[in-house]
């Protein structure tokens, strides 16, 4: 039953890819909504244990995207608070498998740091394009979105510490690595109006894979 889930979460994000290059605006807002549903699906029926977290924060996304289908600041707002909530799910998910205690301290020290540094350089190209209303917002999320790469990564740090499978932690980094890569294409393509990438497939290409290596991450 689960691949008949993860079939139909590559048939729509295929056809939703198509739409978003075609700019069939239709076909794409309709093909959106399927992408993530079938995806936590796919995760319920994989796993012998489900953790309600990682279908809380799928759920999340999910709902972003339905309410990132409408126009206006209200509801980019809104899809973005409801994946920021999605990314702690997440997090609060990859710590049932995370031993801080095995894992490196300079892991511990460096990563957060990385992941600022990254945020700042991300924010401080934002910062012409974004009104000042939404650019603390905007820092907001994406240290929301950084902070859940940087817990990936202790997953991934514990289980090599541990001499575990490191295959799916290791999915799950480039899967949130993807999803951070997705969200700043998508603040440029939001704020910047001289934006090359208006089809937002870009976005959605790195969402739809990062979001799929999450999970295979997570059921692995």
């Amino acid at each position: 039953m689960q691949y008949v889930f993860l079939a139909i979460f590559l048939i729509a994000t295929t056809i939703h890819l198509y739409a978003r290059i075609k700019r069939i605006a239709r076909v794409r807002d309709i093909s959106k909504i399927f992408i993530l549903l079938p995806l936590t699906f796919f995760y319920i029926f994989s796993v012998d244990k489900i953790n309600v977290f990682v279908v809380l924060a799928l759920a999340c996304c999910w709902l972003g995207d339905v309410l990132l289908i409408f126009h206006g600041i209200k509801w980019f707002a809104l899809g973005g608070s409801s994946f920021l909530i999605g990314h702690i799910f997440f997090i609060i998910a990859y710590n049932y498998d995370i031993s801080y205690n095995a894992i490196p301290i300079w892991v511990l020290i460096l990563m957060p740091l990385i992941a600022i540094t990254t945020v700042v350089i991300v924010c401080y190209k934002l910062k012409p394009y974004i009104k000042k209303a939404l650019f603390i917002p905007t820092v907001g999320y994406l240290c929301a979105n950084a902070s859940m790469n940087v817990f990936a990564i202790f997953r991934l740090a514990s289980s090599l510490s541990l001499n575990a499978n490191f295959i799916g932690p290791m999915l799950t980094v480039v899967g949130a690595l993807l999803f951070f890569v997705s969200d700043t294409s998508l603040f440029f393509v939001r704020f910047n109006k001289n934006s090359i990438m208006k089809t937002h497939f870009l976005v959605m290409i790195t969402y739809s894979i990062g979001e799929l290596l999450i999970v295979l991450g997570l059921i692995i």
